[in-house]
């Protein structure tokens, strides 16, 4: 509803917001196999990985939090596409919204104040490697300028089978 998506602001994620972060991203861990991870992780565990998304730079964690309680609904990444020098700049993003908060735009939302926000960093290229199947999350890269680029069949095992991801780019 065109109402509700006015109800939630975006900002940097901090780390007082440790704990309803990996609430989050445990659920897809548990439920799902959006993510390749099969084991939960304390927010300690966390810790490392939010400290590795500062306020500027390429590699952003956006949050969505309800206008009126705080309450955390969704967050949104850049992060490193992969480890070596010349892949610098290029980042992979990812978008996890609160199970109860789906189907409100938070997705849509994060997605443009993360993108808004790298608007002035040196990042030529975006990745996303989708699992499959989720039509939501490929909806919304659609949306914002990703295009299809390939599939790596039966790249992960969770919950005793193999799961193909659906990889998409986007130019920045």
């Amino acid at each position: 509803m065109p109402s509700e998506r006015t109800e939630a602001q975006v900002r940097p994620g901090i780390e007082t917001d440790l704990d309803a972060l990996t609430a989050i991203y445990n659920h897809y861990v548990r439920e799902t196999a959006i993510t390749f991870d099969t084991a939960i992780f304390t927010p300690e565990e966390r810790r490392p990985w939010l400290l590795s998304h500062p306020e500027d730079g390429p590699h952003r964690l956006m949050v969505a939090t309800d206008a009126d309680s705080q309450q955390i609904l969704g967050y949104a990444t850049s992060s490193p596409y992969r480890p070596k020098p010349a892949y610098a700049t290029s980042v992979e993003t990812s978008v996890y919204v609160a199970p109860d908060a789906g189907r409100r735009g938070i997705g849509t939302l994060l997605y443009g104040a993360l993108f808004g926000a790298l608007a002035g960093e040196d990042v030529h290229r975006a990745y996303a490697g989708i699992a499959q199947l989720n039509e939501a999350s490929t909806r919304l890269h659609e949306r914002f300028g990703f295009a299809y680029i390939g599939t790596y069949r039966e790249v992960g095992r969770k919950f005793g089978r193999y799961w193909d991801v659906a990889w998409h780019e986007k130019p920045l």
